[in-house]
């Protein structure tokens, strides 16, 4: 446990996912997180989203439902709102695990040279089943720009002061804006990761990702054009540094699950 509670402000972007949100809405709350500061921007649902809001609208710091130009735009409402120390969002289908607040709390505790932390994910289904575990390590700019998302928001804490230095997110972007803020993020600054499991990433047949994959590779090359290029021999050693950390720390059985994908040709495909 930490012995100091930093003030940790949670944004949740909104717009008609209601059979998910409370769940969403309960993890975020549960944490019983002594000094919390919870914010929703719903874009204005029309499927009962907004009776699910309201019924825990006295713990809510802000909510709001009105129309806006989509996720990035409603993120970024929150996080100009947010007052806490270390800010984040959680998507409206998505999950925090209990005590995910104090481990986070406790792991940055006496490092102020750390801007920003995660942890591990499930991936899970519409029911909350567990479909596979992701398992990540140390974060860093040369390892987003060799790999691509080598962390996800739903597990991942930074320092509301690094607004002040590199500002929102891109409200150009509105599928690939995570990675475009993570590598914004991690440029010359330092991360840490927690070997532990914060949040479940759900998968269902709604989500962007499922249904948007060519838009996300158009914004993915838009964005990597900001960036310096990587040569096929670095790409690869990034890649051996984070099996060399997964395997450093335990995570073997994790590793050679990974390698057995590839090799039959199931990777990405929750098993």
């Amino acid at each position: 446990m930490p012995t100091q509670y930093p003030k940790i402000s949670i944004i949740t972007p909104s717009y008609n996912q209601a059979e998910f949100l409370e769940r969403t809405i309960r993890s975020v709350l549960d944490q019983n997180y002594p000094n919390l500061e919870y914010i929703v921007i719903d874009g204005g649902s029309s499927d009962g989203s907004v009776d699910i809001i309201r019924k825990y609208a006295d713990r809510l710091a802000y909510w709001v439902s009105e129309s806006d130009s989509g996720q990035t735009d409603a993120i970024n409402k929150g996080l100009r709102r947010a007052t806490g120390e270390w800010l984040a969002w959680q998507n409206s289908d998505d999950i925090y695990y209990p005590g995910a607040f104090f481990s986070m709390a406790a792991a940055v505790e006496g490092h102020a040279d750390i801007d920003l932390a995660i942890g591990n994910i499930n991936l899970i289904n519409r029911d909350d089943k567990v479909l596979r575990d992701i398992r990540y390590v140390t974060p860093s700019y040369g390892a987003l720009l060799a790999e691509g998302m080598v962390l996800t928001n739903q597990a991942a804490f930074w320092r509301r002061s690094v607004h002040t230095e590199i500002g929102w997110l891109s409200d150009n972007l509105h599928y690939a804006f995570d990675y475009d803020w993570f590598l914004r993020l991690t440029k010359n600054r330092s991360g840490l990761h927690v070997a532990k499991f914060w949040a479940g990433y759900r998968l269902h047949e709604a989500t962007k990702t499922s249904l948007q994959t060519k838009k996300f590779q158009v914004e993915n090359e838009y964005i990597l054009r900001e960036h310096p290029k990587m040569t096929l021999w670095v790409r690869q050693l990034y890649k051996l540094r984070r099996f060399m950390l997964l395997l450093l720390h335990g995570n073997s059985r994790y590793v050679l699950r990974g390698f057995w994908l590839r090799v039959t040709g199931r990777h990405g495909v929750p098993v």
